[in-house]
């Protein structure tokens, strides 16, 4: 039997589609992930393993097999650990294979069976929902996924809630959509002594929304007068605000109680590389300017 498990996979800020297959077979015990797998999803197999001999569940003396297609894709990050687990779950005949074939699933497993939060999740929510699918990934992200629209949203704490559910002894709630705390509070134009001329432009590139760019000796004021003109813009609108996250979240650092409703400010280092401005590195990421937008 196999069975298989919808997931995706980043690359940059584009969302692909992973099919996770699940093989159960005669021959020596042996749990092997195929479809190049970077290390944290090799060792996927030991934080399943745990994980279901946390919920009292032991895996059989066979033969088991995970593909993750396509092969020929990169395959990183720990949000695979739930996909896998749902596959063996559903080769083992403990959750309905029918069940979970319309979901796509995200999320790292404790060893104890709880859920991890992973990043990507609001990216991948709307890939999901585009494609007409459900998604499931960890509580603590329930209310940033349910930004992604009319779609179906399980958000478990635990990965014994997910079984009880897809078996119908326990029933998750669709998570509610949040927006984080609105905290920031950026400096105030008010606190610039002189610099007329800089402020009254800073005020004209914020009210046209046009583009600055300032040139000066280091002490001219440049990085004071740029930290303030966040301040001066209005709050992001719903779709500014589901861009800003979908970046940010592919980052890892959106904040875990819902989208950004604050303009980001970034103030990088002047000595920060190429890859760190602009994104890159062995693990595609978002640069200093893609979280800035």
């Amino acid at each position: 039997m196999v069975a298989r498990v919808g997931s995706v996979a980043f690359s940059g800020i584009d969302v692909l589609d992973v099919d996770v297959q699940v093989q159960m077979a005669s021959g020596l015990p042996a749990f092997t992930i195929v479809g190049l797998p970077d290390k944290a999803v090799a060792e996927s197999r030991e934080r399943v393993r745990a994980a279901l001999n946390s919920l009292g569940l032991a895996l059989p003396p066979k033969r088991i097999t995970v593909n993750l297609s396509p092969a020929d894709l990169l395959k990183e990050g720990g949000h695979f650990d739930l996909p896998i687990a749902l596959g063996v779950l559903a080769v083992m005949g403990a959750v309905p294979a029918d069940e979970i074939e319309g979901y796509c699933a995200l999320g790292e497993l404790a060893l104890d069976g709880a859920l991890a939060p992973v990043s990507g999740v609001l990216p991948a929510a709307i890939h999901a929902n585009a494609n007409d699918r459900g998604l499931i990934c960890p509580a603590s992200q329930g209310g940033e996924a349910a930004w992604a629209g009319d779609l179906t949203v399980l958000a478990p704490h635990h990965l014994l809630a997910l079984i009880n559910h897809f078996k119908g002894t326990q029933l998750i709630g669709a998570p509610e959509a949040k927006l984080a705390a609105d905290h920031v509070i950026y400096p105030d134009m008010a606190d610039i002594k002189g610099q007329e001329t800089a402020k009254r432009a800073l005020e004209i590139a914020a009210a046209g929304g046009h583009n600055m760019l300032m040139v000066g000796p280091p002490g001219a004021g440049k990085s004071m007068l740029a930290s303030r003109l966040p301040g001066l813009l209005p709050p992001l609108d719903a779709v500014e605000a589901l861009e800003v996250s979908m970046i940010h979240s592919l980052a890892g650092d959106i904040p875990e109680d819902g989208l950004i409703r604050r303009r980001p400010f970034r103030d990088p280092h002047h000595s920060a590389s190429l890859p760190a401005l602009v994104g890159g590195g062995h693990r595609v990421r978002p640069g200093e300017v893609s979280l800035a937008h």
